[in-house]
């Protein structure tokens, strides 16, 4: 398969820079007689008896800091809906519309200009994310263009009115060992993934977050967008744990010399 070449410029970035961090043990994760994670141990604990979802997470198949050749991309990156039977459920002008910028390479894909990518899209990029659990907060940085996003759990209800942003404003509580976080306030016109499949301000978004073990978070995310969608639709991203490594910064196109040929057709 022939990838656009915002995507490879993503991939040969992103890599080669991981291979300068300093690798330095991530504490508090069960190890074997060599010192390796033992990523199959049950899931870690914090201070309250919740699972910590704290770490740095990838999706798919799992990355050594020094870098890996053929990394697969996620398929979810390409398109959000690959693993649903018959693709996501778009509304007749958000069909044509994907269809469009599809044929276009994603001329117009936002973060080929380095805009944010959005909450949703930033769980299928293929460098990494850290989560960080706090009293009362839980934090998302992203690797990419060093963003984040905030997802309050002190027991706040959702605002009646957010003003609108990329990641939108996010409230979670626990039920039993799953985080439910539920996300209103979405600008309008984002891109969900390279396809372009949008996402409207009327998208509600909840993601249910369990940690299944120490290497492995599955995010369960439902997408309920009327206007941009005939009906809700869920798939879950299963993230793998980078152990004994850490976020770089990297900025979207700082020092790139190919800038002129990511934009698409």
């Amino acid at each position: 398969m022939r990838w656009p070449l915002a995507l490879v410029a993503v991939l040969a970035i992103a890599a080669p820079a991981r291979a300068q961090w300093l690798r330095y043990p991530t504490p508090g994760i069960p190890r074997d007689a060599r010192g390796q994670a033992n990523l199959s141990a049950p899931a870690p604990r914090a201070a309250d008896g919740k699972p910590d979802l704290s770490g740095v997470w990838q999706l798919g198949t799992f990355c050594p800091p020094e870098g890996c050749v053929d990394y697969p991309i996620p398929r979810e990156f390409g398109n959000f809906g690959a693993s649903l039977q018959g693709g996501l459920p778009y509304q007749p002008w958000a069909a044509a519309l994907v269809k469009e910028r599809t044929a276009l390479s994603g001329r117009d894909d936002p973060v080929a200009w380095c805009k944010p990518a959005g909450a949703l899209r930033l769980l299928t990029f293929p460098p990494p994310r850290k989560l960080l659990q706090l009293p009362g907060l839980v934090v998302i940085l992203s690797e990419r263009d060093v963003t984040f996003r905030q997802i309050f759990t002190d027991g706040r209800p959702l605002p009646t009115d957010p003003e609108p942003s990329f990641n939108g404003y996010s409230t979670g509580r626990w039920v039993k060992d799953t985080l439910i976080v539920e996300t209103i306030g979405l600008r309008d016109g984002l891109w969900i993934d390279r396809a372009g499949s949008p996402l409207t301000d009327a998208a509600r978004i909840t993601e249910k977050f369990r940690r299944v073990n120490v290497g492995r978070l599955a995010i369960e995310v439902t997408v309920d967008d009327p206007k941009a969608y005939t009906k809700p639709w869920t798939v879950t991203l299963n993230q793998t744990l980078m152990p004994d490594t850490d976020l770089l910064e990297y900025h979207c196109n700082d020092n790139e010399k190919d800038r002129a040929h990511l934009v698409g057709k």
